[in-house]
């Protein structure tokens, strides 16, 4: 069987920041529709926190959650205990990895392609992913400014290098 392909999806702050309390510091609708569209009808692999602060389940994605707790089980969620596990139940069909930290953590060495929303502004959170683009290993492939919004973003695709 061959691997599905890997996209991380991700809005991080200037700062690093990607969450607070278990959502987002900010509320930015162009990258709730983004998100929506980069991730319809794949596969969306997430921590048990981020499927927690989901409103619900979201339609037309299978939700894999990757929790270290055996008896954990949710309405509309299928569970995984590892990365490979999650990749496993994927079969062939597109992953889109959606969080949080430490899920971003272990999929960053597999993923194929990172879809970023840069919020240009500092926020105060309590979670926190260095720029990708730090290790040398992603290279831009594109880039849409929206820099009169409030706050100011961008979104950016990376392609590894």
């Amino acid at each position: 069987m061959r691997r599905p392909l890997i996209t991380l999806v991700v809005a991080r702050a200037s700062n690093g920041v990607i969450g607070k309390d278990g959502g987002l510091p900010w509320h930015i609708s162009a990258d709730l529709k983004r998100f929506k569209a980069l991730t319809m009808g794949t596969v969306l692999v997430m921590g048990r926190k981020t499927f927690d602060s989901l409103p619900k389940v979201l339609p037309g994605r299978r939700h894999v959650v990757i929790t270290r707790d055996r008896g954990w089980r949710a309405d509309g969620a299928e569970v995984a205990h590892s990365a490979g596990e999650a990749l496993e139940m994927a079969g062939d069909e597109p992953v889109s990895v959606i969080g949080g930290a430490d899920i971003f953590g272990l999929f960053l060495p597999l993923a194929d392609r990172i879809e970023l929303t840069e919020v240009l502004a500092d926020f105060v959170g309590d979670t926190f992913l260095e720029d990708p683009r730090s290790t040398g290993e992603w290279r831009e492939v594109e880039r849409q400014d929206h820099p009169d919004e409030d706050p100011p973003f961008r979104f950016v695709t990376l392609e590894r290098a």
